[in-house]
């Protein structure tokens, strides 16, 4: 059973995730993978403007339908203060693998 991480219905003071930024093509893209949130922009500096808006969106309905303490923690996230968290990475490394021919 997931814990409650929010009080009531109102959203903590702060949520801290990741923000991803990569290029395809002229569009900048920018993801927060905690959530599975993306959005993109002509600029990195837009994208990211639209991915905070994106999340913002995302809490925002997800607190309306009743799912956001449940959302968040399948998440990893967790209360510091008034902060909502990630987990901790412990380790993060690219790993090189075959890729078998079809």
């Amino acid at each position: 059973m997931a814990r409650k991480i929010t009080s009531g219905n109102s959203l903590a003071r702060g949520i801290s995730f990741t923000v991803q930024v990569w290029k395809e093509g002229r569009t900048y893209v920018a993801n927060a993978p905690e959530l599975d949130v993306s959005s993109c922009g002509d600029s990195m500096r837009k994208a990211k403007a639209h991915l905070r808006e994106a999340v913002e969106l995302f809490l925002e309905q997800a607190a309306r339908m009743g799912t956001l303490d449940e959302i968040l923690a399948e998440a990893g996230f967790e209360r510091d203060g008034a902060t909502l968290k990630p987990r901790r990475i412990l380790a993060r490394e690219k790993v090189r693998l075959a890729v078998p021919a079809a």
